[in-house]
């Protein structure tokens, strides 16, 4: 079967911390012929591992990376790289998607009041402005 994996799925695959239901999502998210992994639940997982459990940055990267690397994966790569990048500059994962996703639905400059997440846009390369 082809799953959609909500957040609350795989922050308890990632973390371990209920084992009943660890067990049972680790075992679903195994047995999965496929998975989609949608933007939103990413961009949630990101912050609930650095918010919520404290995660490092590297160690989220790194748990990411090897989750949409998963064969049976589906997401849209691009975007999470784009969210990648942003994390592993310091800023936030859910920034580095939307400015992707802006820019491939025409907009043409991120705009935020976030100076720091218009900061790290334009250090690569990407239209950016602060309205703070």
């Amino acid at each position: 079967m082809r799953i959609t994996a909500d957040t609350n799925v795989l922050v308890r695959a990632l973390t371990g911390d209920d084992l009943l239901q660890s067990r049972m999502a680790q075992a679903e998210l195994a047995a999965a012929e496929g998975i989609a992994l949608a933007l939103p639940a990413l961009c949630e997982l990101v912050w609930v591992l650095a918010r919520g459990y404290k995660i490092p940055t590297a160690e989220i990267a790194r748990a990411v990376r090897r989750l949409i690397g998963t064969e049976n994966v589906a997401v849209n790569r691009p975007a999470a790289e784009a969210g990648l990048a942003m994390l592993e500059a310091g800023g936030d994962f859910a920034d580095g998607v939307i400015a992707f996703e802006g820019a491939w639905l025409g907009g043409e400059a991120f705009v935020s009041f976030d100076r720091r997440a218009v900061e790290l846009l334009e250090a690569r390369g990407l239209a950016a402005r602060s309205l703070g």
